[in-house]
């Protein structure tokens, strides 16, 4: 009896999916695909991408005034605070239960 419990509860858990991490790499920005250790690829579509991996850039053009007159414009090219994601970037992924959507938790730089 409690072997069949047993096996009842572990062949649930496997059909619900449980939460998983994987490692993949991503292969296209626009729009966003990530491919799983070379096995399937998931696209934009059930891929969940925090706020801290996407692209931050800020206009801090300007010119000054001055007695002489206006200066030339500086900083003329938008300051990127964050690069976002780019083809080639390993990241780890959450699976979440019922495999339907992941999550890139991060950028991986070493391993």
């Amino acid at each position: 009896m409690l072997n069949a419990i047993r096996q009842a509860a572990l062949t649930a858990m496997e059909t619900a999916a449980p939460v998983a991490v994987l490692m993949g790499t991503v292969t296209k920005t626009d729009p966003l695909e990530v491919n799983v250790d070379q096995r399937f690829t998931i696209d934009a579509d059930f891929l969940l991408v925090p706020e801290s991996l996407t692209k931050l850039e800020l206009d801090l053009s300007h010119s000054h005034s001055a007695s002489g007159g206006t200066t030339d414009a500086a900083l003329t090219e938008p300051a990127v605070i964050r690069p976002g994601l780019k083809s080639g970037d390993r990241v780890a992924l959450l699976r979440v239960q019922g495999g339907q959507k992941y999550i890139i938790l991060d950028k991986v730089v070493s391993g």
